[in-house]
């Protein structure tokens, strides 16, 4: 086993972060989170991230059986890691503290990087179980060329990626937008009037969005103003 420092208090969150408190190694799972991803994957979207201590972080989450290594395409050369079922289970916890942490966003600096498909996870974290509606229907996000929705349905709203079937409300904007807009420094309605996101649908459906999503929408009538209703 790799040698690793170790808090050495006989407790669970203590022996949790014994596994998990090193740095980027919450990031790591984030991004595993969304699936397998190859090593060259995580290098490119863990910027600052050397690769000499992504090998490290990632062989002792093996080691620790969190990570493992996956043969997608059954060749023996192109290896994925993937999260294992005792990593899976950290998916509530990492959504509580991204949700959390949305508090502390600040504005965009220039030396910030954000990924688009970071927003998949975001709108999962954001989802407020105690305001879902009851009606059925899906709200599609296109971010960067990434698509995920959120599909309501018997009472429950789950996250899913790629397009939606029939989505009753389509959002587009940008990466940094979309991030902006869930940490409630800019709401959907001055984000359209900006310019920087574009909505599809009813407005009825839009401000049920908001609301399962805890977003502030503005003043219905206004922002009904700027919502292009699908025909």
């Amino acid at each position: 086993m790799t040698t690793r420092r170790s808090y050495n208090q006989y407790c669970g969150l203590a022996s949790a972060l014994n596994v998990l408190g090193e740095r980027w190694t919450l990031l790591i799972i984030r991004e595993l989170l969304m699936g397998p991803r190859r090593y060259s994957e995580l290098l490119s979207d863990l910027p600052g991230l050397g690769t000499n201590l992504l090998s490290e972080r990632l062989k002792f989450l093996v080691e620790n059986e969190v990570v493992r290594q996956t043969d997608v395409q059954g060749t023996g050369f192109r290896l994925s890691y993937e999260l294992t079922e005792t990593g899976l289970r950290l998916r509530p916890a990492v959504l509580s503290l991204a949700r959390w942490g949305m508090e502390f966003v600040d504005e965009v600096a220039e030396t910030d990087v954000v990924r688009a498909h970071w927003g998949f996870l975001a709108v999962e974290a954001m989802i407020d179980t105690a305001r879902v509606g009851a009606v059925g229907e899906s709200y599609e996000f296109r971010v960067e060329g990434e698509i995920f929705h959120i599909d309501v349905a018997d009472g429950k709203a789950r996250a899913v990626k790629g397009p939606a079937s029939n989505p009753a409300m389509v959002a587009v904007t940008d990466a940094t937008t979309f991030v902006r807009i869930g940490s409630g420094r800019l709401t959907p309605l001055a984000a359209m009037v900006t310019g920087k996101l574009s909505l599809e649908g009813g407005i009825d459906a839009v401000l049920r969005c908001c609301e399962l999503l805890g977003l502030e929408a503005g003043p219905a009538q206004t922002a009904a103003a700027g919502v292009a209703h699908r025909v």
